[in-house]
């Protein structure tokens, strides 16, 4: 059986609040009003503090160029093409809004399912600059919700910039 969940006066205001802005459909009226228990207030202690976190990324991460906390051989092997990746997400097709809600997904998954490194498949599309996601590829990478969750990043082979590996931060 659950246990009706009593409000504080404070809650209470802001429901009656909210509660004052509700019309009824036509045709209709409101319910009568039922009674609510209001809860004391208790005397909690001060939360005690967080554990320290982790400082976010403030260096902009590079396609290419080997990031600091990365050693000598597991960049080589990111580098050239010798360390597999897990999974791997073709945004072929994709415009660009959903590239970007793709690849945060895809991200997130990754990282929550404890894996090292993926690949992510943009084209190399028409023109000197590329295709608009392989161009807008960097930027997505550096945005705030996604820099921390990666290390490193690099073109997997020389002629085929359209493919990136990404090095992802073990979760902590």
């Amino acid at each position: 059986m659950r246990r009706a969940r009593e409000l504080s006066r404070a809650d209470q205001a802001e429901w009656d609040q909210y509660a004052r802005l509700v019309r009824p459909l036509p045709g209709r009226r409101l319910p009568d009003p039922e009674p609510v228990a209001l809860a004391i207030p208790v005397e909690r202690p001060a939360p005690s503090p967080l554990p320290p976190s982790r400082p976010a990324a403030t260096k902009p991460l590079e396609i290419g160029s080997q990031p600091g906390g990365v050693d000598r051989a597991a960049w080589m092997q990111l580098r050239n093409g010798r360390m597999p990746p897990a999974r791997k997400l073709d945004l072929h097709g994709h415009s660009a809004e959903r590239a970007l809600q793709a690849l945060e997904a895809f991200l997130l998954r990754a990282q929550r399912d404890h894996l090292r490194c993926v690949e992510i498949i943009t084209g190399i599309g028409a023109g000197e600059e590329g295709g608009v996601l392989r161009r807008e590829l960097p930027h997505w990478l550096n945005l705030p919700r996604l820099r921390p969750l990666l290390l490193g990043a690099a073109h997997p082979h020389p002629a085929n910039p359209g493919a990136t590996r990404l090095l992802l931060r073990r979760p902590r």
